[in-house]
C-alpha cells in the first residue's frame, strides 16, 4: 500500500471570527487607527487610512487576527469590506468561511474575461 503524500489539512489554532451581520461593521474610512493591544496584532498597529494601501493592510490583520467580533465590528466597514473583498490577500480557509456566512461576499470577485 503507497503511503499517503498529500500534506495534511490545516487545523485553525483559533476559531475564524466573524460578525452577526455585515451590517454591524461600522469601523472607520478615514484617518488613523491604532489598533489596540489585544489580541496579538502582527506588525505595526498604527494605521493612517488616509495613505494607500494601509486600509487593505488594516482589513488583512483585522480580518485574520480578530479575537471576537467587536474587534471586527470596532475596525472594518461593511461597504469598504465589500469593496475590497476581491482584492485583499486571504489564506483560503479564512475567505471560505467568511463567504459562507455571507454568500454577498462571493459576488464581489471579479468575473475573468472571456
Amino acid at each position: 500500500m503507497a503511503a499517503d503524500l498529500r500534506p495534511p489539512v490545516r487545523r485553525n489554532a483559533k476559531p475564524v471570527v466573524v460578525p452577526g451581520h455585515l451590517e454591524d461593521l461600522v469601523g472607520p474610512t478615514t484617518g488613523v487607527v491604532d489598533l489596540p493591544r489585544h489580541p496579538q496584532w502582527s506588525g505595526n498597529p498604527h494605521y493612517d487610512l488616509d495613505q494607500p494601501g494601509r486600509i487593505a493592510d488594516l482589513y488583512r490583520t483585522v480580518l485574520n487576527e480578530a479575537a471576537t467580533p467587536d474587534d471586527l465590528c470596532r475596525h472594518l466597514d461593511r461597504a469598504t469590506l465589500l469593496r475590497l473583498w476581491s482584492t485583499i490577500w486571504l489564506p483560503a480557509w479564512l475567505r471560505s468561511e467568511w463567504e459562507s456566512h455571507f454568500p454577498e461576499l462571493t459576488r464581489q470577485r471579479p468575473v475573468a474575461a472571456a
